[in-house]
């Protein structure tokens, strides 16, 4: 297992002008479980490849338990990895897929057997090891490529969207082997994946990249009530966090004619006072008779959710969402009332889209 460093880690490809990876600076400790999110192209792929020794890097380091490790082979570094397209090997069976690098690396016979037997019990594999990959499911296929990673007790273990082409009940299925296996076997693992729904699922932290630079690395309860920017706000959530703007005005935030009081007063860069008013829709106060400083809208869609529905209301012509039991009696086309208490606002400076503390 080890401590993962990047210090200043930029990728440029030779031949584009672009900056894939921005000068990432982050610390993945002994055993955690990180995701690393972000839209395509953000430069989580480039920045998991750097880590492998797949892709060079062009400037910085990474770092394996403070040991400087950009001129060592992914051999040598002792990762493991899987990626989104499986690369069995046809002529061998599952068996056999899974002992290969253990061959390969003279472990012997016994051991080999041993820690095959031992994986696939994991992976629920155990009755198709003597099957050939083109006769099972892709679900199958996909947890076969997983357990061959692993058998090979890496340092690091690197996923680079492991579930992309497998169905939503599969994709499930796995997630829970992954994480049953990294609660299990503590080994430093990192995820790859632009499904916000499989980050935290599955990871201690969530690295949130954007245009090849870290946007937040934090907790789940960080990245979704303390969201450092505009960009994170937006990415993380569903149904996603509403945006609207207003003025600070002492501690208090004023949206048109209604007011919110915060308890705070968070320093501005506009100079005019302007911001953006981030709120959860689960966070909302919906009411279906006037309030006093609540904001009024029109219900124009419920959408039914079991013991709750989410209701998109019209507000000055832009729509919003708020989650409510579903015994709350809305009816479509009136009126509701909203309000949100102080500490579930978020404040982002109107310019720089940076959070105001």
């Amino acid at each position: 297992m080890s401590v993962l460093e990047a210090k200043n880690v930029v990728k440029q490809y030779e031949g584009s002008s672009e900056i894939a990876v921005k000068g990432i600076n982050f610390r993945i400790e002994d055993g955690e479980f990180v995701a690393i999110l972000g839209p395509s192209g953000c430069g989580k792929s480039s920045t998991l490849r750097m880590i492998a020794g797949l892709e060079d890097i062009t400037k910085g380091e990474i770092l394996f338990d403070g040991k400087v490790v950009n001129n060592m082979s992914p051999a040598q570094r002792n990762i493991a990895l899987a990626f989104e397209s499986y690369a069995l090997y046809s002529p061998l069976n599952v068996y056999e897929n899974i002992a290969f690098s253990l061959r390969a690396a003279k472990v012997g016979k016994e051991e080999i057997d041993r820690r095959v037997r031992e994986v696939c019990e994991m992976f629920d594999l155990t009755p198709i090891m003597k099957k050939k990959p083109n006769t099972i499911s892709g679900g199958q296929q996909q947890r076969v490529s997983l357990a061959r990673a692993l058998v090979r007790k890496p340092n690091i273990f690197l996923l680079d969207e492991p579930l992309s082409h497998v169905d939503q009940r599969t994709r499930a299925d796995i997630r829970a082997r992954i994480k049953f296996m990294h609660d299990r076997e503590k080994i430093t693992t990192i995820y790859v994946t632009h499904d916000q729904e499989e980050a935290i699922s599955l990871a201690n932290r969530v690295l949130v990249m954007n245009y090849g630079e870290i946007q937040q690395f934090g907790s789940i309860d960080e990245l979704w009530n303390r969201p450092a920017n505009l960009f994170v706000a937006g990415f993380i959530g569903e149904p996603a966090i509403n945006l609207i703007e207003g003025t600070m005005e002492d501690d208090g935030i004023h949206i048109g004619s209604v007011r919110w009081g915060l308890g705070r007063k968070p320093k501005t860069d506009s100079g005019s006072g302007k911001v953006v008013v981030g709120f959860r829709p689960n966070k909302v106060d919906v009411s279906v008779s006037p309030v006093e400083n609540s904001l009024e809208g029109i219900v124009t869609v419920q959408e039914f959710m079991g013991t709750e529905k989410l209701l998109t209301l019209s507000i000055n012509g832009e729509d919003y969402r708020a989650l409510v039991p579903t015994r709350e009696g809305v009816e479509t086309g009136k009126p509701v009332y909203l309000k949100v208490a102080p500490q579930n606002i978020s404040v982002f400076d109107v310019k720089t889209g940076i959070a105001l503390q």
